[in-house]
């Protein structure tokens, strides 16, 4: 399970090595009052004059608590969380139990988002020339064995980064969605053995998230990134933001329905085909004259 937040909602804009953004980011967080807390509430950023909000850690410990409810009969859970210490305190409180019991693992996932096409094409070049050669070191292996012993030098070269020492490890198989990708396992029990918990880093991914975002985006306008103009100081204002806040959370609603159970992805299967929550497509007709039909 993916968790991540939008670009928007993160810290500052980082422009170094991806080492150097992990960092960063620690450093960020060390200099909150509370590392729980969401969103560091400045000049920039305050609560609404009129009404309430509800505070954004409180809707993140919310948040995992209903997928703690969610996935009760789940034999293994796994999350793989964007770099921030409100979801790593959120998601490890609420699996506590689960945690020790051997139930749920965590994962950081930092991605290098700002990398040009240029600089992903020649990552992947590079990554390329590491495989061919190891494949030549070793000619006996089959791929994903190749892959497996890759990953695992990797993990050799572990770096501990930030207040709390984490260890990251750079994942040495880039693509075009994620060019440049670390990953941090969160948990202080090593109940794996070394190939075991090197196919965890590899399954560790952002892109699932990452695309149901950018897909939200183009398709839903109120939706859209703000928009800033020469004139406005570096003031940003959203074109087309509703006037009834709950109107997104409608809008929303409709649009996951929509991704999980009508629209199809490469392998023509739906997620929640994948999932085995449906047995085929449903169209949306189906959906919207459920309950004719269903009477």
């Amino acid at each position: 399970m993916r968790t991540k937040k939008t670009r928007a909602q993160r810290f500052s804009v980082h422009t170094g090595s991806l080492r150097d953004n992990i960092a960063a980011t620690y450093e960020d967080v060390a200099r909150r009052d509370d590392v729980e807390v969401l969103d560091n509430l400045d000049d920039d950023l305050a609560l609404p004059k009129g009404g309430m909000q509800v505070r954004g850690e409180y809707t993140m410990y919310g948040h995992f608590f209903f997928l703690r409810k969610l996935l009760d009969n789940a034999e293994k859970v796994r999350f793989f969380l964007d770099q921030d210490s409100a979801f790593r305190a959120a998601c490890l409180w609420a699996f506590s139990d689960r945690i020790r019991e051997g139930r749920c693992d965590a994962f950081y996932v930092r991605i290098n988002a700002e990398a040009t096409i240029d600089e992903k094409r020649r990552i992947l070049a590079e990554n390329r020339r590491r495989m061919t050669a190891m494949k030549q070191l070793h000619p006996e292996l089959k791929d994903w064995r190749v892959k497996l012993l890759m990953i695992k030098e990797k993990m050799t070269q572990m770096v501990n980064i930030g207040k709390w020492q984490d260890r990251w490890v750079e994942y040495p198989f880039p693509n075009m969605g994620e060019p440049e990708k670390a990953v941090c396992y969160l948990m202080d029990i090593q109940r794996y053995d070394e190939d075991h918990l090197a196919w965890l880093y590899n399954k560790a991914s952002l892109y699932a998230i990452d695309r149901f975002f950018m897909q939200v985006r183009r398709r839903l306008s109120l939706l859209e990134r703000p928009i800033s103009s020469s004139a406005s100081l570096g003031r940003r204002w959203f074109g087309y933001g509703p006037y009834k806040p709950v109107m997104v959370g409608k809008l929303l609603d409709i649009f996951r329905v929509f991704y999980n159970f009508v629209e199809v992805g490469k392998n023509n299967q739906t997620p929640a085909m994948r999932l085995g929550l449906a047995k085929g497509k449903i169209t949306v007709e189906d959906i919207i004259y459920y309950h004719n039909k269903a009477a």
